[in-house]
């Protein structure tokens, strides 16, 4: 596929939102409609692949949204896996990096990702 530009992103973006209304889950996927937004919406993701690429998230970061996710408190947290709630800032700051096993523990009670602690 070649280069798409900005104004063909433009156009994918602006026709995706008028096809989304029409293009439901009981549209058959060979209706012309859903064939539109398949293709509209290669188009964006590609586009979107070379001009934003998404950055990993850092361990504070995973920590911090895991936290949010789970409605936890840094102290409930350092009570968890059993290091002081100033160490447990100090991770979420970037201050410092959990240990291994602080970092087995913070993947169990959090329900991260291995992978994603390990920045894969």
């Amino acid at each position: 596929m070649s280069k798409i530009t900005k104004e063909q992103y433009e156009f994918a973006l602006a026709r995706i939102e008028e096809l989304l209304p029409i293009v439901d889950d009981a549209t058959p996927a060979n209706d012309k409609n859903a064939v539109e937004l398949t293709v509209m919406s290669d188009i964006v993701i590609s586009y979107e692949k070379e001009h934003y690429p998404i950055e990993k998230p850092t361990v504070s970061e995973l920590i911090e949204f895991s936290l949010e996710e789970k409605g936890m408190t840094q102290k409930q947290l350092a009570g968890e896996i059993g290091v002081s709630p100033s160490r447990v800032n100090d991770y979420i700051s970037g201050r410092s990096e959990p240990t291994l096993k602080v970092a087995r523990l913070l993947c169990k009670v959090l329900n991260i990702p291995p992978a994603a602690m390990l920045g894969f």
